[in-house]
């Protein structure tokens, strides 16, 4: 692995591998992991038979798990799909969908999930705790059972019943919360603080993003490394965001791709606090982002606290992207559009992108995604 430490987003400040875990011991601002990339190699990645995330070994701080770990050692190398009728429809040359609900618990959340189950084995962590609306939940279960660890999961009560039959599937300890996302978020702190457990919490564990990063090397890789103009993003407390921004930033880095995409962050209207922020800033340069109470029925994306919000607006600003705000009724009217355009099926909250797409094309903020 090419674990080297951490930075701290907001301050800066620098530590080595054991002198933070969490939150920055300075500022409490959120941190980036630190890798070295002394032994990263285009060539041997490329000529790599593995399919699944783990062939960026060399850019993860993590071990590789062993293969017999079941689902743990498959997630990653979901399709990306050429989407020809659809650029068709919004009068865009290339469109390309990436597909995660291949994945082994059908969304994205099982890559973070992944690499954070490979820390907590490293530190010899038994237990790992996190708060969640769903799917972040479902896929810390599946991948703690792979690795024979205890997940224990807080969800808001008003969880869809799908979701909590799924985290009872993999065996997670499950307490339902009465009250919000936050709310759960701010017990499960809680109780990692006082009982020992390992935090999972996006926005809080910075190993995250480490995993959600993989998605952009992918994007990157099955393109010929070449980076696409603008990457849609659903957005919820932005670590994801945070995740495709700095797999693209470190690929560029590494002289692997020649620009870093636009960020086009995406998020529900009746939650979207990020989104807000934004259009703000844009105005009076006040990024302040104000708690709201969430109201879509999008609910993997709904957080009325984001726990990265501030890393998201500054990875949006800083690509020249943007942030778009789009009803529940376009989220819901963007699955059957999927369905018929490159017979994809998406939830909610992963709809949510491409209704973003759709509300962004007259707007004018989408060009021709692709520099030939």
């Amino acid at each position: 692995m090419a674990f080297a430490g951490f930075e701290c987003a907001r301050c800066s400040s620098t530590f080595g591998p054991d002198e933070a875990t969490y939150r920055c011991p300075r500022c409490s601002g959120n941190l980036d992991v630190r890798v070295d990339f002394a032994r990263a190699d285009r060539a041997k990645l490329e000529a790599d038979r593995d399919g699944s995330l783990w062939r960026y070994a060399r850019l993860l701080p993590v071990d590789v798990p062993s293969a017999d770990q079941g689902p743990l050692r498959s997630v990653g190398w979901t399709p990306l799909y050429d989407a020809p009728r659809i650029a068709r429809r919004l009068g865009v040359r290339k469109i390309w969908i990436k597909d995660e609900g291949r994945m082994p618990t059908g969304s994205l959340k099982d890559r973070a999930s992944a690499v954070v189950v490979q820390r907590a084995r490293a530190i010899g962590a038994p237990r790992i705790i996190t708060a969640s609306t769903g799917n972040a939940g479902v896929a810390l279960a599946a991948m703690a059972r792979c690795a024979d660890l205890e997940a224990i999961v807080l969800v808001p009560e008003t969880a869809p019943p799908a979701k909590l039959a799924q985290l009872a599937v993999f065996g997670a300890r499950v307490v339902l919360v009465k009250g919000s996302y936050d709310d759960a978020f701010g017990l499960s702190e809680e109780a990692s603080r006082e009982l020992g457990w390992y935090c999972r919490n996006t926005g809080q564990n910075p190993f995250t993003v480490e995993g959600k990063k993989t998605v952009a090397f992918e994007i990157a890789e099955q393109l010929g490394f070449r980076a696409p103009d603008r990457v849609f993003v659903s957005v919820g407390d932005g670590n994801i965001l945070m995740g495709v921004y700095k797999g693209f930033r470190e690929l560029h880095a590494l002289g692997w791709i020649d620009r870093i995409p636009k960020i086009m962050g995406v998020q529900a209207e009746g939650s979207s606090p990020i989104a807000r922020a934004w259009e703000r800033g844009q105005v009076s340069g006040d990024w302040t982002i104000e708690e709201v109470v969430t109201t879509t029925m999008a609910d993997s994306i709904a957080a009325g606290r984001p726990a990265d919000g501030e890393r998201a607006l500054r990875a949006v600003r800083d690509t020249g992207g943007a942030f778009v705000i789009v009803s529940d009724a376009e989220i819901l009217a963007a699955i059957p559009a999927l369905g018929d355009g490159i017979a994809v099926f998406a939830e909610p909250a992963a709809a949510a992108a491409y209704a973003g797409l759709v509300k962004a094309r007259p707007g004018g903020l989408v060009g021709d995604p692709i520099r030939r």
